[in-house]
């Protein structure tokens, strides 16, 4: 079965009764280079993950744009089967249909065969208005929490809204000291 494209998503939305307003931008690949992007569109932008425990299980977790996550720990928080590793482009293409640098949950459309279970960031679920690329990183598009919700659920992927583990803070205080030399 072919994959899906922006005009296939939008046609979801409607039939799903969810509003959307999409930005056109010029194509960004990365968190840092969206930065200026993202300023002049309003509610919570995102950062995408898409992973792969020891026993092959996917996830796409989905964050908020400065969340830290430690990444070490995020496999036990997530139940997975050992250390999480990130899926290669060749995966990625095979089962959500995007390119590296397109990773989005709006990608689900495309699992057909439910293979990716999606964990959203409860600091970006805190937002009334999420953003996310529209299965390509030339544009933006603006939907509600609710929206986002509907879309994964009429999908066939129920998502696990939690906390990220954020890495350890390190300060002065919880280092042991150390005598210096004379």
């Amino acid at each position: 079965m072919p994959q899906a494209t922006p005009a296939d998503l939008f046609a979801l939305f409607d039939k799903l009764g969810i509003e959307a307003r999409t930005y056109e931008h010029h194509p960004v690949f990365t968190v840092a280079e969206s930065r200026a992007i993202k300023e002049r569109i309003p509610g919570g932008h995102s950062k995408n993950l898409f992973l792969k425990d020891k026993k092959g299980r996917l996830f796409l977790v989905v964050a908020h744009a400065e969340t830290q996550i430690d990444l070490k720990r995020l496999h036990e928080a997530l139940g997975a089967a050992g250390r999480l590793s990130f899926g290669s482009a060749e995966l990625l293409c095979e089962v959500l249909g995007v390119a590296p640098g397109s990773v989005t949950p709006f990608a689900l459309i495309n699992d057909r065969d439910r293979r990716v279970m999606p964990v959203l960031d409860e600091h970006l679920m805190a937002h009334e208005t999420v953003n996310f690329h529209p299965l390509v990183n030339s544009a933006t598009t603006s939907i509600s929490r609710a929206g986002l919700l509907a879309f994964l659920r009429a999908t066939g992927h129920e998502p696990r809204i939690m906390r990220l583990p954020e890495p350890a803070q390190r300060d002065c205080a919880n280092r042991a000291e150390t005598p210096s030399s004379p």
